[in-house]
């Protein structure tokens, strides 16, 4: 029996282009990336051939190898240099050569405009190619935690606290002067971190006052903000819990499932993002799409009147307040027989009558984009006088009121169109489409988390993680398609 000997080394001959299969991503990646336009990556090259000077790295190799990487679910910088040195795949795209990982990082974040105009380039090849049609857009949002742990958030005095301790380590680092090259090196690097952490913190110090807008008393002194991402805030999570997190809002094309648009912000509600989501549709494929579809995060009155005036038809789910109104009305002591269903308008007079007879006069309207809201308000003395005060505003001392809520042409179609079978059966189609990207860039990218810190740097790291989706796509129903077609004939 042979026994397995460990210890020898082997010199062998490497034939690079046999590294990897025929039909390996790899190569539908450089081929893909020699297709588009990476004219925007080349531009703030400033190496000249024949020049003395380090040559620079080809940004064709860079995009590839980090489209591969996220392919693969890795997002360290790190991990890249370490799988160029034995991954049959990374080595074939590098032609064996190794990519120092500061190289490899400051390349991700660099060149976010070049980054986005890839992006649109690769939808204008997806278009041609039958799979992006506009014609139903499903947008979605989803939590990604940010690069930060939630015992990094701290109130006011404990940033000035640490703040003050940082600004004297950098003091202190910087008058150092003796010491032998090594120990230079070693301060050096540890002035660099210092300066670094500072400057987290006075960030930390700046966001934390936009925190604090629309807060008052001790929900002001309580707000917090995240030494490590300053930038992060705490969001709910699918499974219940609570984390510091970036929220991610992707548009999909319901034709071939391609997203079309991707945005990172800092809102924990998805109220505020859909019409940001079709200005980036609009900037993204120069049109917006016939319908789109969302859920009842997204369709406040607001949004419906807005989306439908830009030419969109919007199918979603309206959100429901009867469970805000019992709560409400248990509050108020108000029982069942005197709720405002109960009131009768009155159009001649524009007045209401209560279910005693007494009439209620509006009180001046107030107009937003969606609706009309005016409060109908009883007398005073109407209603201390009424055998049916315990049951009807037994709390109120101005007398009992009414809403009015009058909404705008819009949201009633909206509300019509939702009654359909039409609209119903494309609402249900939703979720398969719309959260299909969320899952896949989370489970197979593995972007559960970023691995950059800050609004800026997350949404780069979205945008990659998005083309990356995309060009599997592209590697699924164009390239492999294409392949075997070939092969046939």
């Amino acid at each position: 029996m042979n026994p397995v000997d460990r210890s020898q080394s082997l010199l062998r001959p490497v034939i690079v282009e046999r590294l990897i299969d025929e039909d390996d991503p790899a190569r539908a990646i450089w081929e893909l990336t020699g297709c588009l336009d990476l004219g925007a990556f080349y531009e703030p090259i400033q190496a000249v051939e024949g020049v003395a000077g380090r040559n620079a790295t080809d940004p064709r190799l860079l995009v590839s190898l980090w489209l591969l990487a996220y392919s693969q679910g890795v997002g360290s910088a790190r991990e890249v240099e370490r799988r160029l040195a034995y991954h049959p795949a990374y080595q074939w795209l590098s032609g064996m050569q190794v990519i120092n990982h500061h190289s490899l990082s400051d390349f991700r974040v660099r060149h976010s405009q070049a980054l986005e105009d890839l992006f649109t380039q690769l939808l204008g090849v997806l278009s041609q190619a039958g799979l992006l049609t506009l014609k139903r857009v499903m947008h979605d949002g989803t939590r990604v935690k940010a690069w930060a742990a939630a015992d990094t958030f701290r109130r006011e005095s404990s940033l000035e606290a640490h703040l003050q301790a940082a600004r004297e380590l950098v003091r202190d680092l910087s008058q150092e002067t003796t010491g032998d090259d090594w120990s230079r090196r070693e301060r050096a690097a540890r002035e660099r971190a210092a300066r670094e952490r500072q400057q987290r913190l006075e960030r930390a110090r700046g966001e934390l006052e936009k925190v604090r807008q629309g807060r008052s008393g001790k929900d002001r002194e309580q707000a917090r903000v995240s030494e490590t991402d300053p930038e992060s805030r705490v969001m709910k999570q699918g499974n219940g819990g609570y984390a510091p997190s970036y929220n991610v809002q992707i548009s999909t094309d319901a034709q071939a499932g391609i997203v079309v648009a991707v945005g990172v912000s800092q809102s924990a509600s998805d109220a505020g993002e859909l019409l940001p989501a079709l200005d980036r549709i609009r900037e993204k494929t120069g049109q917006v799409p016939e319908q789109l579809v969302t859920d009842a995060g997204f369709t406040n009155s607001d949004n419906v009147v807005e989306v439908t005036r830009q030419g969109v038809e919007l199918i979603g789910s309206e959100a429901k307040a009867e469970h805000q109104a019992d709560e409400q009305y248990r509050k108020r002591g108000v029982s069942d027989a005197f709720r405002a269903e109960h009131f009768e308008y009155q159009a001649e007079t524009n007045t209401y009558r209560c279910p005693a007879g007494r009439q209620l006069q509006p009180i001046q309207p107030r107009r937003t984009v969606a609706k009309t809201t005016t409060e109908y308000r009883a007398r005073a003395k109407d209603c201390r006088s009424c055998p049916f005060r315990s049951e009807c505003c037994p709390k109120s001392r101005r007398g009992r009121t009414v809403i009015r809520v009058e909404p705008a042409p819009e949201l009633v179609e909206f509300r019509q169109r939702m009654q359909t079978e039409r609209a119903r059966q494309i609402y249900k189609e939703r979720g398969g489409i719309a959260e299909f990207p969320n899952a896949w860039i989370k489970e197979k990218l593995g972007l559960r988390q970023f691995h950059l810190r800050g609004l800026v740097k997350a949404q780069a790291e979205a945008l990659w993680a998005c083309l990356t989706y995309n060009v599997q796509q592209w590697i699924r129903c164009c390239w492999r398609i294409e392949r075997n077609r070939t092969a046939t004939t």
